[in-house]
């Protein structure tokens, strides 16, 4: 998710993570920190205090913890982990005045980074942040509908929560969640933006499984608002529900965890050499054809040793989303390991395979990653095999494909090869034998 864009010094090991983050991303980050701070002390002037109030929040508060126990007892995925947190964010949000918002992720996520799963300290704090600004702003919008003014909304409406119980106050709390749900997803993508830089793709923040997780999370802490307001006691029979919708929620997403490289998002190995022995039997059983492609960035190991491992990271992850988007919808794309991807294309055969793999190896090298404005050059090389060609199963395709790739870095990298052509073998049309470094001219097929 982060990026250094500053060279790290060899042998000396940074004692601030925040600081090796792009220059823009720490600006923001802490301008939404000092946003936060500020409405604290704003609202909290304008805030009465009383009993009842801090009775519900601590209330709340602990329904959320347990919440997170649960979560850390079954395992936390890493990148972005879907939750079912806001069944209690929203009614503090609905019940409480805004300050109360501000407050009630510290120790929720404070509680994740000390039981759950520990992260980068700046991460928990934006994340804390960007929920305490979603929070305060949407209830600043629920209480205006009572309050005589926004300064009377700030401090909070006494009878904002009593229209939860007409049909009218049901709908504007859902919209009103709706905004904080939005509002949030916003923050955290300009937050992966401006880390990612301008030059890679934006990762979708919302799917179809996304907006159903947070729709049934929306109707979830509207719910439990409604019952709270009736009675807190009844917050006991809420619990049950949400723990049980979060473990199935995070089930799934540890199952697809499973399945995929935590730094690009792709296939694993396992899984992708899974399906892709699948397909290569049905295509031969269908006397089909197929390809597999092994993609190498070269001199990686050159690219972390000058310009650090998180920049490697991202190199990998720009990699990645510059090789998905050249694909098919058809075709299978993993990480096989370090630097190498791999790709089977269900269908093609050999000039369509080179084909493919000279687009791929073109779009990688027209990418744009710079490490403090200085532009920095990735190229890859690719080695390509065809079923019924080169061999007749995975292995002997991955071994074909391997040796066209060592082929391929023997001869100036950044450039396409097949396997080595036997007596009598065909060529690929408008393919020539040799050719200048670093064009992507082919080797002989077999």
């Amino acid at each position: 998710m982060s990026i250094s864009e500053k060279p790290l010094a060899v042998g000396r090991r940074p004692q601030w993570p925040v600081l090796q983050q792009p220059r823009g991303l720490v600006v923001y980050m802490g301008m939404l920190l000092c946003a936060a701070l500020f409405l604290f002390g704003a609202s909290a002037a304008l805030t009465s205090v009383h009993l009842s109030d801090l009775v519900a929040f601590l209330a709340l508060a602990l329904c959320a913890g347990i919440c997170v126990e649960a979560i850390r007892r079954l395992g936390v995925p890493a990148g972005f982990a879907r939750d079912l947190l806001g069944a209690w964010w929203f009614p503090v949000v609905l019940l409480l005045p805004p300050l109360y918002s501000l407050l009630v992720p510290v120790p929720v996520f404070l509680l994740l980074q000390l039981r759950a799963r520990r992260a980068l300290a700046h991460r928990r704090v934006f994340n804390a942040t960007a929920v305490g600004l979603s929070g305060f702003l949407a209830s600043v919008a629920w209480h205006l509908a009572t309050a005589d003014g926004l300064w009377d909304a700030v401090g909070g409406a006494p009878e904002a929560q009593e229209q939860l119980g007409t049909a009218g106050g049901v709908l504007l709390a859902v919209v009103c969640c709706a905004a904080f749900t939005a509002l949030n997803t916003v923050l955290v993508a300009l937050a992966v933006r401006i880390s990612a830089g301008a030059g890679s793709a934006p990762r979708p923040m919302w799917d179809r499984e996304a907006c159903t997780v947070d729709a049934v999370e929306l109707c979830v802490g509207v719910t439990v608002a409604v019952l709270a307001q009736l009675s807190l006691f009844l917050l006991a029979i809420a619990v049950p529900p949400v723990l049980l919708l979060q473990r199935s929620l995070l089930f799934q997403q540890l199952r697809t965890a499973a399945r995929t490289d935590p730094k690009t998002g792709l296939l694993n190995a396992p899984t992708w050499e899974q399906e892709a022995s699948a397909e290569i039997a049905r295509a031969r059983s269908s006397r089909g054809r197929a390809a597999v492609l092994i993609v190498d960035i070269d001199h990686f190991k050159r690219v972390n040793d000058n310009h650090g491992h998180l920049f490697g990271d991202q190199v990998l992850l720009g990699v990645a989303t510059t090789i998905a988007q050249q694909l098919r919808q058809s075709d299978l794309l993993g990480r096989f390991g370090g630097e190498e991807f791999v790709v089977l294309l269900p269908g093609a055969d050999t000039a369509e395979a080179w084909q493919a793999a000279e687009r791929l190896r073109s779009q990688v090298g027209s990418m744009q990653i710079a490490v403090e404005e200085v532009p920095v050059s990735i190229t890859v090389s690719v080695g390509a095999a065809v079923a019924g060609e080169h061999g007749n199963d995975l292995v002997e395709l991955l071994t074909a494909a391997d040796l066209a790739l060592y082929r391929a870095k023997e001869t100036g990298r950044n450039r396409v090869c097949l396997p080595a052509a036997r007596q009598g073998g065909t060529r690929i049309p408008g393919q020539r034998e040799g050719g200048p470094s670093g064009r992507g001219v082919p080797g002989q097929i077999g």
